[in-house]
């Protein structure tokens, strides 16, 4: 008997051949997303990692909020990666949510500053990190509505 597999969804190739259009997010200006989007995943992750681990009880809030920002990077991260109609659906939630955090919270933290002794990612719209957790998701966003229009034609 032989046995075959198949997958889920069709691998797909990050270099087109000359003439080709891309086939996944990965490609291109998804490159540098992709790339972004890991660097803020690993920092934000270690980061609450280390504070929660050592200093937990002096602000728990901003700690726990950096943890879930680490994980909304890694999830992006992984989906861009990805690229499939699938992962862009995933990255689609997981760039709004990230936008509607860095809104809140950048918000939050500007009108009741003592509720946070400690920054997050996205304290003061990620001014921290030269506002990129805030222009990040806008660029995954579009990025996404690029492929979607694009998977229409």
């Amino acid at each position: 008997m032989s046995e075959t597999t198949t997958p889920a969804e069709p691998a797909t190739d990050p270099k087109p051949s000359p003439g080709e259009r891309p086939t996944s997010t990965r490609t291109g200006p998804g490159r540098l997303l992709v790339a972004l989007y890991g660097l803020f995943a690993l920092s934000a992750t270690a980061r609450a990692v280390v504070q929660i681990a050592t200093k937990f009880s002096h602000a728990p809030m901003p700690y726990l909020l950096s943890a879930f920002a680490g994980l909304v990077y890694i999830t992006a991260t992984v989906t861009l990666t990805r690229g499939s109609l699938t992962a862009r659906r995933v990255a689609l939630v997981s760039c709004a949510v990230e936008l509607a955090g860095v809104i809140g919270v950048g918000t939050w933290t500007l009108l009741d500053p003592s509720a946070f002794p400690d920054s997050t990612v996205w304290s003061g719209y990620g001014a921290e990190y030269g506002w990129v957790p805030f222009i990040l998701p806008v660029c995954g966003l579009l990025w996404l509505r690029y492929w979607a229009r694009r998977d229409r034609s």
